[in-house]
């Protein structure tokens, strides 16, 4: 396969939440978990927060869903960033955020 074609078929897989770019990215999250001294759920809410604010992509949120789900962080928790954001970030950044993150619940469920 060419590498151009290489290069679109990882750049594809790690758009829709798949392939070993987002493994990749999956374990560097992991392994960083809890270096600044929060405890996990404060650490991943203050992710959740910094994805916002950087009106990341749908596979950027997969991980820290995971995260969130495995920690019990309600939906009402994560729907508190975004109001506590909107201020700060504006507002249509925080409705492109939802979407987002909407987008990303799709992909996790294949």
């Amino acid at each position: 396969m060419p590498a151009q074609a290489q290069l679109q078929e990882l750049i594809h897989d790690l758009t829709q939440g798949s392939g070993p770019v987002l493994e990749t990215l999956a374990k560097m999250n992991a392994d960083t978990m809890l270096q600044g001294g929060l405890d996990e759920r404060t650490a991943v809410m203050s992710r959740f927060a910094a994805l916002i604010a950087l009106d990341a992509s749908p596979a950027s949120y997969l991980v820290h869903l995971g995260m969130a789900d495995q920690l019990g962080i309600a939906p009402e928790d994560i729907r508190g960033v975004l109001i506590e954001l909107a201020p700060v970030v504006g507002s249509a950044r925080i409705v492109s955020a939802a979407a987002n993150i909407e987008r990303a619940i799709q992909l996790a469920s294949g």
